[in-house]
């Protein structure tokens, strides 16, 4: 069992490839003072961390930044922190195509969403968050450094000791944001 399970998700990572191949994407941010809207994704397994979430979310609605969370639960029902919040998404087990691609009209929505900013928190590496992170269609995407450079969807990468602590992530984050002039506007192809 496990090795069909290992080539079906070697099957995945090749589609998802080829995906990335195809897919054109423009780079673009301004300053941090003109962002309208923020993509997160995040390991939802880790039910401890959605309070920093939350305060991040509210500090970001402060500032009227809508702040849209995409997460993961490996588990069929979601725990009754998670639900009935209206900024979060979350995937679980059984909307993933026997290839752990990520097939719910959600994902979909996530993905084609063109957030001004994707901050990905998913520190585990969990396939079916790179495979939304990989394929959105963000207009700057914010992760962890990766060494392996097939694995690095990202415009801005964050190199941080481990045990990522959510909150410093965060705040580090919107740090270097900020650091990032208007005069300094990103455009690539």
């Amino acid at each position: 069992m496990e090795l069909f399970r290992n080539i079906r998700h070697r099957i995945g990572a090749a589609m998802l490839l080829k995906k990335i191949a195809r897919t054109k994407r423009k780079v673009r941010y301004t300053k941090f003072q003109d962002i309208k809207s923020i993509g997160i994704v995040w390991d939802a397994s880790k039910t401890a961390e959605f309070p920093s979430l939350s305060r991040f979310h509210q500090k970001m609605q402060d500032i009227r930044v809508d702040v849209k969370i995409f997460g993961y639960y490996p588990g069929k029902n979601l725990p009754d922190q998670l639900t009935a919040i209206r900024y979060l998404t979350c995937l679980k087990s059984e909307e993933l195509n026997r290839f752990y691609n990520p097939a719910s009209v959600e994902a979909n929505s996530f993905i084609n969403t063109q957030f001004d900013i994707l901050i990905d928190i998913n520190f585990d590496k969990v396939f079916p968050l790179n495979y939304v992170t990989a394929l959105s269609k963000a207009g700057f995407k914010v992760g962890l450094f990766d060494s392996e450079p097939a694995k690095n969807t990202f415009d801005l990468m964050m190199e941080l000791k481990k045990p990522v602590d959510i909150d410093g992530y965060l705040t580090q984050v919107v740090h270097y944001l900020e650091m990032i002039k208007d005069k300094s506007v990103i455009t690539a192809e």
